[in-house]
């Protein structure tokens, strides 16, 4: 599966497309464009995503299976017009072997950067 999404690979209505496809196959794990040189010097590393289906689209469960987040805090919050965020929060947690991983929170398009800075500030 081509690992650059398109506007029609990311049509949900399209049983075909790539977001279809992957949540079809839960062990799917698209490859990480770049990576992150040195996650050792984070304590609370944010996750952000747009819902796919109620959870977290695929490449973030490689991102989360690809660090060491032992003792780590994992924030995750997605971006959706109008799914919650569902269970991605305790499947990150589950995947990011020894996080705490918190439940996170869904934003609409028209939230604001005070809501966002007050949000992110209770983990900071």
């Amino acid at each position: 599966m081509d690992d650059v999404p398109t506007a029609e690979s990311l049509n949900w209505m399209d049983s075909n497309s790539r977001s279809s496809v992957e949540m079809n196959d839960r062990a799917y794990r698209p490859a990480i464009a770049s990576k992150v040189d040195d996650m050792s010097q984070y304590d609370v590393v944010f996750i952000g995503f747009p819902v796919w289906w109620y959870r977290e689209p695929s490449i973030i469960d490689t991102f989360a299976e690809a660090y060491d987040f032992t003792g780590k805090t994992i924030v995750p919050f997605a971006t959706s017009g109008s799914s919650g965020i569902g269970d991605s929060g305790k499947n990150i947690g589950e995947l990011a072997k020894g996080s705490k991983t918190v439940e996170g929170a869904r934003f609409a398009t028209n939230v604001s950067s005070k809501e966002l800075k007050t949000w992110a500030e209770q983990y900071l």
